[in-house]
């Protein structure tokens, strides 16, 4: 690096700010990190060089500033997240003698209204999807362009307060809460209105541009595997296109870049007929920073693109021109999100307990700011690490990701990694026939191929079992006459635990020692010889009939978490008579509303005392930037209704209690 550069504060958190502090390590530049009271321990604070805490967050324009010229930072690199695309912000970072590690302000801003990023790319050749933009009129704009459309803020990104409309009646609520999504996310509540391409293909190109006037791209990636407008699984190159596609929307996406004076890394967004691959890719938008996905195209041309941009923005020219971009092999990633694909993708949290991740496997790459002790709240987006690996072909670059998901185990956090894996195996997936629409179409059999039928399998029952039997047993330091029905005689007696989860419970019945020899029997099965080791580690050994299976463990307070390919459980064992095993507990049909999520109350829509329908919407709960419209589970009246709008609920919590309406001359 030149000298420009001796210190560079990075404006992000988390595997944002990992991945660009890895890289000033590696160029031996001086790394600054800045942290808001809740990442005060977070692994991306303890690994930079200086660490700076901002007392209002970090989309704090001017305490970022601040720490920078506080700590003698000559440039600020923004990550990849809002901040990187904040004109604002570059333009501060100018006036205080701060180099911003990204595009000129104008071309922020030039891209970062999809409305006139639109207008520019067209004036300049690039094809753009049909629609319309406010202050028109989006319901007339949806009838000239026909149904289905697609509603989208015009500011901001990441596919937050996107929505597909399929018809009229649907349009008023949807522009109603995109509008809301928008305002809240991005300060802007401007929409646009575009066709909804059916059957899409989502194709974006990287690019990089130097400010000597030299553009090039460096190939595609597809980024087709998405639920909620929201990538989870991204690849390079695309399987759908050829040599001539290729070079076609390469030479867009740098007319793209051209037409607003780009300097940097930044993605041109395309979206592509999966039917008709000839037909030219309409331009969709333009992030103006790196993406989460960049590391595919790391790995498939061996580029650095954090330390491309630092030499950009330190002003050299770029190392290499067109004609020297080679492709070479396949790369895929996956994103690990703190979610429950079994609850409708809803956002989780909690501590991580035990954390196992591929780290040292070959072609592996794990891009993550997780370690054990990591709270994972609602504040933030709920992407907590990415996988990747590279191979010589797609193939093996798939076999490659699938194994190392199934050596990754975040305990304490309900996260997606099984449905992922579920998402690799799939036929059309492993042929390469991809489709924004693939997840939705195969729900419930990715579900299924994820999760299976039980909520629990019977080697995890009786592992858990084991595990607490072997607790219990150390806590009574091996004293048969300290068990519960540990010893009698003639033989040992067996000890029954119930365990729950996921709404099931199974009675699993241990006898022995579990350490050495002993027995389990799940439910009505009969047993089976059974040995535990290392149950006071965070990776254990079951063997249950000769079969030995490895799984990482934790315990939280009465609860026992384990993992195992890709899968977790959280296991709670409890008496008989519990609130678990009342019939109905906690179900819809005793009129009480619970928060599926831990998140704030954005809205609440009723008042004490007014009378509801089956389905009406009652509140709206909002978190990590997702909005979840909660509803009423029957006909009745709003009995309780203990939150209020702003006020932050963990999941479970109750929101509100509808109950029957009173018989007419019942006392009300």
């Amino acid at each position: 690096m030149p000298s420009t550069f001796e210190t560079v504060l990075v404006a992000n958190r988390g595997e944002i700010a990992l991945r660009v502090i890895r890289t000033l390590r590696r160029l031996g530049v001086r790394s600054v990190a800045v942290y808001s009271d809740a990442d005060a321990g977070a692994r991306h604070v303890r690994e930079a060089d200086t660490a700076v805490r901002l007392a209002s967050g970090y989309l704090d324009i001017e305490q970022v500033v601040a720490a920078a010229k506080a700590s003698g930072a000559q440039a600020v690199h923004p990550g990849y997240g809002f901040l990187a695309e904040n004109t604002a912000f570059a333009r501060r970072c100018a006036e205080e003698g701060l180099v911003f590690v990204g595009p000129p302000p104008q071309a922020i801003e030039a891209m970062g209204d999809k409305i006139r990023a639109k207008e520019t790319v067209a004036a300049a050749g690039v094809p753009v999807v049909p629609g319309g933009a406010e202050p028109d009129d989006l319901a007339a704009v949806a009838e000239r362009i026909g149904y289905p459309v697609l509603i989208k803020p015009s500011a901001g990104g990441g596919g937050k307060g996107m929505i597909v409309v399929r018809d009229a009646g649907e349009l008023p609520q949807a522009l109603e809460s995109a509008r809301r999504t928008a305002a809240a996310a991005f300060g802007d509540g401007t929409l646009l209105i575009e066709r909804y391409v059916t059957d899409p293909r989502h194709i974006e190109i990287q690019i990089l541009a130097d400010a000597h006037g030299n553009v090039v791209h460096l190939g595609e990636r597809e980024c087709s595997l998405q639920r909620r407008h929201q990538k989870i699984v991204e690849e390079a190159p695309s399987p759908l296109l050829d040599e001539e596609t290729r070079r076609r929307m390469g030479a867009d996406a740098v007319r793209a870049a051209e037409s607003v004076g780009y300097v940097g890394a930044g993605t041109v967004e395309f979206i592509v007929s999966g039917d008709r691959p000839g037909d030219p890719g309409y331009f969709i938008e333009m992030n103006t920073r790196l993406q989460v996905e960049h590391p595919v195209t790391e790995m498939v041309t061996g580029l650095d693109l954090v330390e491309l941009q630092l030499r950009v923005a330190a002003g050299e020219p770029l190392p290499l021109c067109q004609e020297e971009v080679r492709l070479r092999g396949h790369a895929v990633e996956a994103r690990v999100y703190a979610e429950d694909p079994q609850r409708g993708f809803l956002p989780t949290g909690g501590e991580v307990l035990a954390l196992a991740e591929p780290d040292g496997m070959p072609h592996v790459r794990v891009d993550s700011g997780l370690r054990p002790g990591t709270v994972v709240g609602s504040d933030y987006d709920p992407m907590l690490s990415k996988v990747i690996a590279w191979g010589p072909d797609r193939e093996t670059a798939l076999r490659g990701l699938d194994a190392a998901l199934r050596s990754t185990a975040v305990l304490g956090v309900t996260t997606n990694v099984a449905f992922l894996r579920a998402l690799l195996a799939d036929p059309d997936v492993a042929a390469g026939k991809l489709g924004t629409g693939l997840i939705d179409q195969r729900l419930d059999a990715l579900l299924a191929a994820a999760y299976g039928p039980a909520a629990v399998p019977g080697d995890v029952l009786a592992a858990a079992a084991l595990i607490l039997h072997r607790r219990l047993a150390t806590v009574a330091g091996d004293d048969p006459w300290d068990v519960p029905d540990g010893w009698r005689i003639g033989e040992p007696a067996w000890t029954t635990w119930r365990l729950a989860a996921r709404g099931e419970t199974v009675e699993v019945r241990v006898r022995g020692d579990a350490g050495r020899a002993a027995e389990v029997a799940v439910g009505d099965a009969p047993p089976l010889a059974a040995r535990l080791e290392g149950a006071g580690g965070q990776e254990v050994l079951v063997t249950l009939d000769g079969i030995t299976s490895r799984y990482t463990h934790a315990m939280d307070g009465g609860t026992i978490w384990l993992g195992r390919d890709g899968r977790s459980w959280a296991l709670t064992p409890h008496e008989p008579g519990d609130p678990a095993d009342r019939p109905g507990a906690g179900r819809a049909g005793d009129g009480i509303v619970r928060s599926p999520m831990p998140g704030t109350v954005l809205l609440v829509k009723v008042a004490q005392g007014e009378r509801v329908t089956e389905g009406q919407p009652l509140l709206i709960v909002e978190a990590m930037k997702m909005e979840h419209t909660v509803t009423a589970p029957a006909d009745g009246v709003v009995a309780e209704l203990p939150v209020t709008a702003g006020r932050p609920v963990e999941m479970d919590a109750v929101l509100a209690v509808v109950r029957d309406e009173p018989e007419r001359g019942e006392e009300s």
